[in-house]
């Protein structure tokens, strides 16, 4: 059996490893001229770790990443805490999404990997699928997986008419810095007034992330700087917290990161016979829930234990749907609920109560849920 899948990123990458770990053939098409990722730091938790101990690359990925704890304080820096939650529901790995992909690259093989070459379309056969690429080529493949993003060519040929959308009022200020000069003593994410959230996570090689965040924001104006230190304030009671400020003062322009966050709304279906979105193709969801990239992981093992070398695809494929939709559907309830809880505490609950059920309501093991011919 032959794969395509489109994006070379965490998800691509990830399913492209899950499948060839399965005994598929595959190829990963990239339009991008080489391996990079968008963004900063990267929370990864205990069902992402999971399918990575499972395709063997567990301890290396452990080994680029920096064991966190997902607690909250409110802006005067009191602890939110949540005593209906054990610890092992505010614990994730941070890592830099960069060195991830580039270690998934060099696990999936990079010789499976062909740099500069985008999707363009894709015809569907009874038993194969031509897959059509940017730069005049075509290839053949047993199943085609999307996996390009919040902006997916694919899933805009399988689901006409489903594109990203933006989440109205929902901004994003972001980077990674070198702590030279300041101390950071420990990691602190707050949960502020007027919609603002954000904090600094130590990452395990001594830089710092930082992250602010807004729901409702105001058209954002003026240099990315200044817009982050505008909110950061929102963040801050009685002149407390202030160490976010100067993090944010210290991080050269260019180094900030800023988003309008884009959703991709729920879709009618996330398959053909032998086409499959996974990742933000299929789900691209708000970041406040910090989940999106082990949430698309979880898709990955999936496809690689459903599809087999001498499985029937469009089966294998109708059985990742109907287990990812439903899935999917609650995650949305669950996320609504932390954006929409009205306090800081009820914010923090919340975040708890979704990180417990995303951890403990795993997929089964790839013995029993294998879709064979």
């Amino acid at each position: 059996m032959r794969a395509v899948v489109i994006g070379a990123g965490i998800v691509g990458l990830t399913s492209g490893l899950a499948l060839r770990r399965a005994g598929i053939e595959v190829v990963i098409y990239e339009h991008a001229p080489e391996i990079r990722a968008a963004g900063a730091g990267l929370g990864l938790w205990a069902n992402a770790l999971a399918v990575f101990d499972e395709l063997g690359i567990g301890a290396e990925v452990r080994a680029i990443g920096k064991p966190s704890e997902m607690y909250f304080h409110d802006p005067a820096g009191r602890l939110l805490e949540t005593p209906e939650f054990g610890v092992e529901d505010h614990r994730y790995l941070l890592v830099h999404r960069a060195k991830l992909n580039d270690l998934l690259a060099d696990a999936v093989g990079r010789e499976n990997i062909r740099l500069s070459t985008g999707f363009d379309a894709y015809d569907e056969h009874a038993d194969h699928v031509t897959v059509r690429l940017t730069d005049g080529s075509t290839a053949n493949a047993d199943v085609l997986v999307g996996a390009d993003g919040a902006y997916s060519a694919v899933r805009e040929r399988l689901v006409p008419g489903a594109v990203a959308q933006e989440h109205p009022g929902h901004h994003v200020w972001r980077a990674v810095i070198p702590t030279t000069g300041l101390t950071v003593p420990e990691d602190r994410l707050i949960l502020g007034t007027d919609g603002c959230r954000g904090g600094y996570v130590r990452t395990h090689d001594g830089n710092v992330y930082w992250l602010l965040n807004q729901f409702n924001s105001p058209e954002p104006s003026g240099t990315r700087k200044q817009q982050a230190l505008e909110r950061v304030v929102h963040l801050q009671e009685g002149g407390g917290n202030a160490l976010l400020t100067e993090l944010i003062a210290a991080t050269p322009e260019e180094q900030i990161l800023h988003n309008q966050i884009m959703l991709v709304p729920p879709l009618p279906h996330w398959v053909s016979a032998r086409v499959v979105l996974a990742g933000d193709s299929a789900h691209a969801m708000s970041p406040h829930i910090t989940a999106g990239a082990t949430l698309g992981i979880e898709d990955a093992a999936l496809l690689g234990r459903l599809l087999s070398p001498a499985g029937d695809v469009p089966a294998a494929l109708a059985a990742y749907e109907a287990d990812r939709i439903p899935r999917y559907a609650h995650v949305a309830r669950l996320s609504a609920a932390v954006e929409h809880a009205p306090t800081p505490q009820e914010f923090a609950l919340h975040y708890a109560a979704f990180s417990h059920w995303m951890i403990t309501s795993r997929s089964q093991r790839p013995e029993k849920d294998r879709v064979r011919a």
